[in-house]
């Protein structure tokens, strides 16, 4: 096999709205260079991209997908992305491996809410992006509106690099074509565009144009980064399933793509140290995981790999900073969709595959001297539903697919919430509903669900001083005996707990301070108000007493928890509720009745967004407890037209009636588990 350099690489990461043509896309570019023998399709279920049944049956990728093809001496890395919002966090994982995100919008439905949000973060994460405009066979598309919508959306940075001619049956070149017949627009135009925002990054180029002493070969070696740098976003126009501008598309993987080289680069940063990674074959290995896949038959887990620099062979040591002993990685391999094959070495720049290595995503593997790479931002998992295992003894099998499934999705996470119950957080209901599907489909583990209850905090907005707390307790022997005397006052929001020990002399003796910590954090835990955690609160222990014979660990532990449960009702104690960003995607007729359902869940707009084809995105901050039913709601609105997606945004002060009615809600709840017993 081939060996590749850097700059011979290429990784690109397919992302968008679902149905636009992704997968389509892949698939055409793996038949067009021969890496298979046949176009797959995703109706048929013949692609190799959607390996798993379940994607076949749904007809749609449910998880990110890693293929590799060779073109006009490239060696070429693509992440086929899933298109459906709640499945974000493989899509924007696959981030990590890429220098390029080529952003797929269906000429038919044109910009839609992933289209943007996948986008957007390409670019905060500093990726180059192109735009392909697929399936422009379509009836009664308007490719000049769609091409002027882009440009609006995102900037005049987009500019088309080939357009459709003779009816859309083929495409001609723009950037290193300026004459011929085009379906619409002028080809030289085009041209020249493209040209001038490639030389626009280089001041000393831009002379030259401006000249007209610039060759073709000097705007060609440039465009790389232009691309990187975002001022230029190049536009191609595609019908992957009809065989109409895919090698126009390859042909401009070498121009037009930003390298490993020229492309984002990645920062080691190893405590205050920060250094550029330079993708040479020749460094230190260093490697990121931005991909673990589970064979659901053999129960093998693999890992994506990006090499960032050096070469990885199987005979070498890597480390984490979580594994510092090091552990040899075994096979090196590279994935094709669902099958796997074996290379010799891992160089920088490429995509590999390793397996049976106990590290997560985002984690830094490496030679020498290791440390972190920064990871694209993901989402917070904000929608979650509380499971109950419907066959006793299955709990623990149950936790066990769960943390499997939280290794494969940084989206979705599981937890003991409020109460201890299992929870489950994902980014939607969708996203919830095919974990749990996909559980009882591997694992044959069945579960029950209901809402989870809410995870409010409880904090302060005063201090309470010079709060004094005896825990005495006599019973024959040896007795109890600790005296605590504390300030507490809040901190500011996030800043969390912080214990202060301001005695001077022995009134307590040292060994026992540490106890009402332990005290503290304990009640803290359980909370006081309404039984939920406590957050943001300052302890001062200023004063006590110790016996000699009596006092011991759990007296003050005691004392510590009596004294602080005292000073939390005097120190004006408040109940907080987590608030989301909602962004509802419905049709405009249904924006009137959207903005008044929120504004009944104590919502506050945001902004509002029109979209082609009749539909708009509206966004507010909503309590989380308002929106617990509002995917049937929505549901019930808009026709079963709408979608919503919700991001943590911050914890606020609950109302003081809507806190009265949790308090006594909790009363409640204690008093009936009081006379159960």
């Amino acid at each position: 096999m081939a060996t590749f350099q850097a700059g011979q690489h290429r990784n690109i990461a397919l992302v968008g709205h679902t149905g636009v043509g992704k997968t389509s896309l892949g698939e055409a570019l793996l038949f067009k260079t021969g890496a298979t023998s046949r176009l797959g399709s995703v109706t048929d279920g013949t692609t190799i991209l959607d390996s798993t049944e379940e994607e076949k049956d749904k007809k749609a990728s449910l998880d990110s997908a890693i293929c590799h093809i060779q073109h006009d001496g490239l060696h070429v890395n693509i992440v086929d992305s899933p298109g459906v919002g709640v499945f974000c966090g493989p899509a924007i994982a696959g981030f990590a491996a890429s220098e390029c995100a080529v952003v797929v919008v269906a000429a038919s439905s044109g910009i839609q809410v992933n289209t943007r949000k996948m986008l957007d973060r390409a670019r905060k994460y500093g990726l180059g992006v192109w735009i392909v405009i697929n399936h422009i066979d379509a009836p009664n598309v308007d490719l000049v509106s769609l091409v002027e919508q882009l440009q609006a959306t995102f900037g005049s940075e987009c500019l088309p690099v080939n357009l459709p001619c003779n009816g859309g049956k083929g495409v001609i070149d723009c950037f290193k074509n300026d004459a011929g017949d085009a379906d619409f627009s002028s080809v030289s135009d085009a041209h020249t565009a493209v040209v001038e925002a490639i030389v626009g990054v280089d001041d000393d180029l831009m002379e030259k144009y401006l000249g007209g002493e610039v060759s073709d070969d000097e705007v060609i070696a440039q465009a790389p980064n232009a691309v990187a740098q975002g001022a230029l976003i190049p536009i191609f126009f595609t019908n992957s399933c009809g065989d109409v501008g895919i090698n126009e598309f390859l042909d401009a993987l070498g121009p037009l793509c930003p390298s490993p080289v020229n492309g984002k680069k990645r920062v080691l940063v190893d405590g205050e140290a920060e250094t550029p990674i330079e993708p040479k074959q020749d460094g230190p290995f260093i490697g990121q995981v931005f991909k673990i896949r589970t064979d659901q038959k053999s129960h093998i887990k693999y890992l994506g790999i990006r090499v960032l620099s050096g070469k990885l062979s199987s005979d070498m040591t890597v480390k984490s900073v979580k594994e510092t002993k090091g552990v040899r990685p075994g096979q090196i391999m590279r994935i094709q969709g669902g099958d796997i094959d074996d290379v010799e070495a891992g160089v920088a720049g490429d995509v590999i595959a390793l397996a049976k290595l106990d590290f997560e995503i985002g984690d830094v593997l490496f030679s020498d001297h290791g440390g972190t790479v920064a990871m694209p931002v993901f989402p917070k998992p904000m929608y979650s539903l509380a499971l109950e295992s419907k066959n006793r003894g299955d709990e623990d099998k149950i936790a066990g697919a769960l943390k499997r499934f939280e290794e494969e999705d940084p989206c979705f996470t599981h937890d003991r919430g409020t109460g201890h119950e299992l929870v489950v957080n994902g980014m939607g209901d969708l996203h919830l509903r095919t974990m749990i599907a996909r559980m009882d489909r591997y694992y044959k583990l069945q579960v029950d669900t209901k809402p989870p209850k809410i995870p409010y905090r409880e904090t302060i907005t005063g201090s309470a001083m010079d709060i004094t707390y005896t825990h005495k307790k006599q019973s024959g022997g040896a007795g109890q005996f600790g005296r605590v005397i504390i300030n507490l006052m809040p901190t500011d929001r996030g800043e969390g707990y912080e214990f202060v020990d301001k005695i001077f002399g022995g009134a307590i003796d040292q060994s026992f301070r540490p106890s009402v910590d332990k005290g503290v954090r304990g009640v803290m835990t359980d909370g006081v108000l309404a039984g939920y955690p406590v957050v943001d609160v300052k302890v001062e222990l200023i004063d006590g007493k110790t016996h000699p014979v009596d006092s011991k660990d759990i007296a003050f532990q005691i004392a510590g928890r009596g004294a602080f449960k005292e000073a939390f009702m005097k120190a004006k104690p408040v109940l907080l509720e987590p608030i989301v960003t909602v962004e509802v995607t419905v049709p405009a007729d249904n924006v009137g009745d959207i903005q008044g359902d929120l504004a009944s869940r104590r919502g506050r707009p945001q902004g509002q967004d029109m979209l082609p084809g009749g539909m708009a995105v509206i966004s507010a901050t909503v309590p989380l407890s308002e929106v617990s039913d509002y995917n049937s709601r929505l549901s019930s609105i808009s026709g079963g037209q709408g979608s919503f997606a919700m991001e943590f945004s911050h914890y606020e002060t609950v109302p003081g009636n809507v806190q009265q009615q949790i308090i006594d809600a909790h009363k409640k709840e204690l008093e009936e588990a009081s006379s159960q017993h």
